[in-house]
């Protein structure tokens, strides 16, 4: 693998610039109108198309990702948050009228999304196109500006996107600061009106502290443990094709992975076997000669999903590795790999996997895996594969999550339709689509009194008898 480019020394003049440069531009932003707004849309959408290769040879470059799953992963999901933004964007940015309550009467009420200001956006690696210029459009959409911090670990990808916004804005409303952990310390000093993170709980948590101290709203798009359970009822073969694939797709490394498996004892056996004909029809006998493969993004995640494995094999307790198992530091390899039955408090189901490693664990009783899942943290994602409503309903029901698929895995991604995000430990706020826009934008109620005498003005003071006879009504009827 190519050695990692070292991350760019904190320009700490710099930041402070981009930010008093987009404060005095935030309230031009506020006045674009929707056909504004759409063009900036519009030129990034162009964007994928034009830097198509560049992006793809900054991809395999940075983790050898295959051009064609960036096309899927990145440059699609670009594209179609795009297109769905352009689509709505002035519905998003009309007035929204309420109905009016009893109580109310005379009055009239709407709901208006005006843009929060000067936004910044801390980027990861896994999806890097992505889960950067996702964010940007919906910021752009609510007409915010925009600071992009991308991470540092895909130092290819981050220079492209920073050639592309440098190519297509101005830096007074969407800028990239490229640089490591001491260019987001430094950024989270600054007093910005949204945050919108990506990554992990732990630094979820170090930048909605940040963010308390000026008490600006966040947007946390974590992760977490997501499950699968495979009923008895569930179609085996189709359910190993789609969980394979949501699995080992960028080579595991995907918030929304299934991150373990629960199956139906008396499905266990087939389901695994499954799920080895579809790694092997996906990638081959031997995962390390396909050009579909992707690898782990650094050494020290290598090692990291390496150490999990070695843990499995000091101790039979926390599990069998039935499957792969194979590692390559230097190549920052590991094979698809499935362990059967860890135990739950081995480090494998302790951890978030992030890699291309799949626990699969057995039960009998469906009360056990839904109790299981609630003794955890909340999940992103969770996966249901079953043909029996019941079971559905009930996991549906009784569990809490970010999100819920059923029978198929991580395309709930792309329907922008449909909120995304987290609960708690895997997230805070939503995105995507009209939930994007809502999370970059200030939701301001108004309310227009159209009458001159208002009822309410039979509760003012003094309290004599006759009003306290109204409070009494009102309480009782309105």
């Amino acid at each position: 693998m190519e050695t990692t480019i070292a991350p760019e020394k904190v320009d700490i003049d710099r930041i402070n610039h981009l930010y008093r440069e987009q404060f005095n531009h935030k309230p031009a932003m506020v006045r674009l109108t929707a056909k504004e707004r759409i063009a900036r849309i519009k030129k990034i959408k162009k964007a994928m198309f034009d830097y198509r290769e560049q992006i793809e040879d900054a991809m395999y470059r940075d983790f050898k990702k295959h051009p064609t799953e960036v096309d899927v992963t990145e440059l699609y999901a670009v594209i179609n948050d795009a297109n769905h933004t352009i689509k709505h964007l002035k519905q998003w940015m009309g007035t929204h009228k309420v109905s009016t309550p009893l109580n109310m009467l005379g009055t009239s009420g709407k709901v208006l999304y005006e843009p929060k200001g000067n936004t910044l956006i801390i980027s990861p690696w896994n999806f890097p196109i992505n889960l950067s210029f996702g964010p940007m459009i919906s910021a752009i959409a609510a007409g915010n500006t925009v600071i992009l911090k991308p991470s540092e670990l895909t130092p290819h990808s981050s220079g492209i996107m920073a050639q592309i916004i440098g190519d297509l804005f101005p830096e007074n409303e969407v800028a990239v600061i490229m640089g490591g952990v001491d260019a987001s310390t430094e950024l989270l000093k600054l007093k910005f009106d949204h945050i919108f993170f990506t990554g992990s709980p732990g630094v979820g948590k170090v930048v909605m502290a940040a963010a308390s101290k000026h008490l600006a709203s966040v947007t946390l798009e974590l992760g977490g443990k997501s499950p699968t359970i495979v009923d008895q009822t569930a179609n085996i073969k189709r359910s190993a094709k789609r969980i394979a694939w949501g699995k080992w797709m960028n080579n595991g490394q995907t918030c929304i992975a299934p991150d373990y498996i629960y199956v139906h004892r008396s499905k266990s056996d087939e389901l695994v076997a499954e799920l080895e004909k579809n790694i092997k029809a996906y990638y081959g006998n031997d995962a390390s000669n396909s050009d579909s493969y992707a690898r782990i993004v650094s050494d020290g995640h290598t090692e990291r999903i390496s150490g999990l494995l070695e843990d499995v094999e000091s101790n039979p307790q926390n599990g069998k590795i039935v499957f792969g198992g194979i590692t390559g530091i230097k190549e920052r390899y590991i094979s698809p790999t499935i362990v059967v039955n860890p135990s739950v408090d081995s480090k494998l189901m302790q951890q978030e996997i992030f890699g291309p490693v799949l626990p699969v664990l057995l039960y009998d009783s469906l009360d056990e895996v839904i109790n299981f899942i609630n003794s955890r943290e909340k999940p992103l994602a969770l996966y249901i594969y079953s043909n029996k409503k019941s079971n559905i309903n009930k996991i549906v029901n009784y569990t809490s999550s970010g999100g819920v698929l059923i029978n198929d895995s991580l395309v709930h991604f792309f329907h922008n339709e449909l909120p995304f995000g987290g609960a708690n430990n895997s997230g805070i706020g939503k995105s995507h689509g009209f939930y994007g826009f809502q999370a970059f934008s200030n939701t301001k109620g108004v309310l227009k009194q159209t009458l001159p005498f208002s009822a309410i003005q039979l509760l003012y003071p003094p309290y004599t008898p006759a009003v306290k006879k109204w409070v009494d009504i009102f309480m009782k009827y309105f």
